[in-house]
């Protein structure tokens, strides 16, 4: 295995070991030294993350990436990935390969144990820790399961390609199961999927699995009937997609039923088990949940022993900087910005690649060592700019809300589609995706249907 790694020059980021030594004088993030580049070390590879490290282009200076997984993930197409109809690898990228033609960028594979803001030290797990002039946490976020984190095991969350392999290992093994299952009642487990939470990652789950149970699966069976999948959409909330206007929050709900979805609003889920999940008093024999209701940063916040809100996102100042550390900057769905009618910035693609350009924009700034950075000024505070929700239901069927214009039905899915093809990174990459979608919409049929092996879960199950 090669141990060499791409730097810039002959430049490389140093990983120190858990020895104390002798720090050098710390070098400012304003006025970096003449003898050797700048170093911006980035933590996380998602949407932010990616657009900090494109915006430092030409920048001269050294940037090290460190991501715990060796691709860049689109989330947003995650959970088609989770209802078989894309691939893996065609909303995932390698890191390397993105930033092969870049020597200022090094990318390296590690998990960030901690922060010292005073050595100015990123900790790795395993041992050691690397340096850094300035440092951008882009961390992202987890499932937050509101302290009962022992659900888990039996109701899956999606924010990686492991949660969505994981969650369309289940879908389809529910199916096959129930095919030689002759007791009625633990058939009609099997053929109950459950989603909790009804935002739009929840919505899109549920009118997914309802079509593919009803739509897609139904003549692959001989000793069930598919159709009769219950599939239940569960949200401790009065309505589904509260963030939209409530005229498309209504058309949601309409569209779901329409494809059989059993919508359970105003009463929180209160127990998961392998056996099934309560809903307030009520119990549901049910041997398929996944989890959309919430969400929790990284511990960031922890690290660097600074506020954060309920959801444990760092509290940032104007500049995205942590209050009282302008060499470390917080964005994406790590940070808790505030728009300017005092709501918080939505934990969105847009929102995170936004912060990413303008920290990128900053630091340029900055390292000019004076109010302008070539012919443009530095960058004012930082303004979140509202490009619309959108979410889809099914494969016909969308809702998009762009504040000036909303849409909803055909119109909406295929104005849903093209936004997300264009957000794609990679010609292949779009072609792929528009053509397996293209594909879905003509033939009712799912590409992605292969189930492979996971993990024993808790109950012996595979994973």
């Amino acid at each position: 295995m090669r141990r060499e790694m791409p730097g810039f020059g002959n430049a490389q980021p140093t990983i120190m070991s858990q020895t104390p030594i002798a720090a050098e004088p710390a070098v400012s993030s304003v006025e970096a030294q003449p003898s050797e580049p700048h170093h911006v070390v980035v933590v996380g590879a998602g949407f932010a993350g990616l657009q900090i490290v494109l915006g430092l282009k030409r920048a001269g200076v050294r940037i090290t990436l460190i991501d715990q997984r060796n691709h860049h993930l689109f989330q947003p197409l995650l959970y088609q990935v989770a209802t078989t109809i894309l691939a893996t690898s065609e909303i995932a990228w390698p890191i390397r390969r993105l930033f092969r033609d870049r020597p200022d960028v090094t990318t390296l594979l590690g998990q960030v144990t901690g922060i010292d803001p005073q050595a100015r030290l990123v900790q790795l797990e395993g041992g050691g820790s690397i340096g850094y002039d300035t440092l951008v946490l882009a961390t992202g976020a987890r499932h937050s399961y509101f302290g009962r984190d022992e659900w888990e095991e039996v109701a899956p969350g999606l924010k990686t390609l492991e949660d969505a392999t994981t969650i369309r290992r289940r879908i389809l093994l529910a199916f096959e199961h129930a095919e030689r299952e002759t007791d009625p009642a633990k058939r009609q487990a099997l053929l109950t999927f459950a989603v909790i939470g009804a935002g739009p990652t929840g919505v899109e789950l549920a009118g997914i699995i309802a079509e593919l149970a009803k739509q897609t699966l139904w003549r692959e069976f001989r000793n069930i009937d598919t159709r009769q999948a219950r599939i239940l959409l569960i949200e401790a909330g009065s309505r589904v997609l509260a963030a939209f206007p409530e005229e498309l929050s209504d058309y949601a709900r309409r569209a779901l039923e329409k494809l059989g979805v059993e919508l359970l609003l105003g009463t929180p889920v209160s127990e998961c088990t392998t056996e099934g999940l309560t809903i307030g008093t009520q119990f549901v024999a049910c041997r398929t949940i996944v989890w959309a209701a919430g969400v929790a940063a990284s511990p960031a916040a922890a690290w660097l022993a600074t506020e954060a809100d309920r959801a444990g996102r760092v509290m940032v100042d104007e500049h995205l900087n942590v209050p009282g550390n302008p060499d470390i900057f917080v964005v994406g769905d790590t940070a808790s910005v505030k728009m300017a009618d005092g709501k918080p910035v939505p934990g969105v693609a847009p929102a995170a690649k936004q912060q990413g350009a303008y920290v990128a924009r900053v630091i340029k700034a900055r390292l000019g060592g004076k109010a302008r950075f070539g012919d443009k000024p530095a960058p004012p505070p930082f303004r979140y700019r509202n490009q619309g929700n959108l979410a889809t239901i099914g494969k016909r069927a969308a809702v998009v809300d762009f504040g000036w214009m909303r849409l909803r039905g055909a119109i909406a899915w295929w104005v849903w589609g093209i936004a997300h093809i264009f957000f794609l990174i990679g010609t292949r990459s779009r072609a792929a995706v528009a053509w397996s979608w293209l594909w879905s919409y003509i033939s009712g049929q799912h590409s992605a249907r292969l189930i492979t092996q996971g993990r024993k879960t808790g109950d012996g199950r595979k994973g």
